[in-house]
């Protein structure tokens, strides 16, 4: 692990709640899909992890949702501001490489087709990961589920890769009415492993309603981040795993609901 200073690039409101914060720094970043950083918000003990959306050969691209005082103090952070990140690489290295937190997804798993299912801000880690199947020649389908129509976010970077994108609100106020599984019975979508993240009651539906193999971004409270503590223990069929260093990603197979 080390920590690096990233310099605050953008962040601007991009839904209800919901900001997109640009960040720089001064080595090149090599983060994956499904891997995260943990941004220590000046006044606060505990760091905030969160997935990582995009990569830039110095930087980053989050997506986040002010739920608490942390990140409202975030929301409010201006261009030029300075943030520390627990990031993955070597600890003490000013100018080495810069890596992600976690294990990420596999997209070498996928043999042809994909398909992403995002609830809320669950769209954005896996917004990385079709750029990652995409550049390996593998076809990419979305669907992601918000509450109502101002909560959503995502859908035009999706389709500007050239990704078919499917959406459902609960309330249905834009797309399918209902819920991401509603979604998906109606696109019928071509796929032979799917990957997912959004809440935990949406995780749970659509692995153990689809067949096809698949992973799920897993989400409990951290406390280190970096699988000292042991505060994010998820029961597995293995056994007792940590979300921060063992995950956050997992076979479907193992996670016991």
């Amino acid at each position: 692990m080390q920590k690096r200073l990233f310099k605050i690039d953008s962040n601007d409101p991009v839904a209800r709640d919901t900001l997109r914060m640009g960040l720089r720094t001064d080595a090149p970043v090599a983060i994956r899909s499904g891997q995260f950083v943990d941004i220590a918000i000046p006044g606060y003990y505990l760091r905030r992890p969160i997935s990582v959306s995009d990569v830039l050969p110095d930087g980053v691209i989050l997506f986040y949702k002010v739920v608490g005082e942390g990140t409202k103090v975030m929301a409010g952070m201006t261009p030029g501001m300075e943030l520390e990140l627990l990031c993955g690489g070597d600890p003490g290295s000013q100018s080495g490489m810069t890596k992600g937190m976690g294990s990420g997804f596999h997209p070498e798993k996928c043999q042809e087709a994909a398909l992403l299912v995002g609830g809320g801000l669950g769209a954005a880690p896996l917004y990385l990961l079709a750029r990652e199947l995409l550049a390996a020649g593998k076809r990419v389908t979305a669907v992601l589920g918000f509450n109502k129509a101002d909560e959503i976010c995502l859908v035009e970077q999706y389709r500007a890769l050239g990704v078919p994108v499917h959406i459902a609100t609960l309330d249905g106020s834009a797309g399918t009415k209902g819920f991401v599984t509603d979604a998906i019975a109606a696109a019928k979508p071509a796929f032979d492993r799917f990957y997912t993240c959004g809440p935990l009651p949406m995780m749970k539906a659509v692995c153990t309603t689809l067949d096809a193999p698949g992973e799920a971004s897993m989400e409990e409270r951290m406390g280190c981040g970096a699988g000292f503590c042991y505060g994010c223990t998820l029961q597995t069929q293995s056994g007792p795993r940590r979300v921060c260093a063992d995950g956050p990603v997992f076979d479907k197979e193992e996670i016991l609901w």
